[in-house]
């Protein structure tokens, strides 16, 4: 069984007992989380399709930490000019762990 949930405007398929990084909640670790945005849940060969989302469908997961990402490293360059500008930036991220999928 599994879901695709839609969480700080990412689509995420998600089963349960799976570890997933999303963008960074305010949310204490090991607070329970509940995603209300359903989009699908696929139960075997059910599938149920929301518009746009599933109805009475809800995903619950456990925050396990917070943290941040890889330095992603930008650099801008006009030849000739004499510019150079470097810039690095690290995306937080919280991570769950998904525990129920109810549908």
């Amino acid at each position: 069984m599994y879901a695709v949930i839609e969480t700080g405007g990412k689509q995420y398929k998600v089963e349960e007992g799976e570890i997933v990084f999303i963008e960074k909640k305010d949310l204490a670790e090991g607070d329970i989380l509940t995603f209300d945005k359903v989009l699908t849940i696929a139960d075997g060969e059910n599938v149920t399709f929301g518009i746009p989302v599933v109805a009475g469908a809800t995903v619950t997961a456990k925050v396990i930490k917070h943290g941040k990402d890889k330095k992603i490293r930008i650099i801008k360059y006009k030849s000739k000019k004499g510019y150079q500008k470097k810039q690095g930036h690290r995306q937080p991220y919280t991570q769950v762990q998904i525990e129920k999928i109810n549908a």
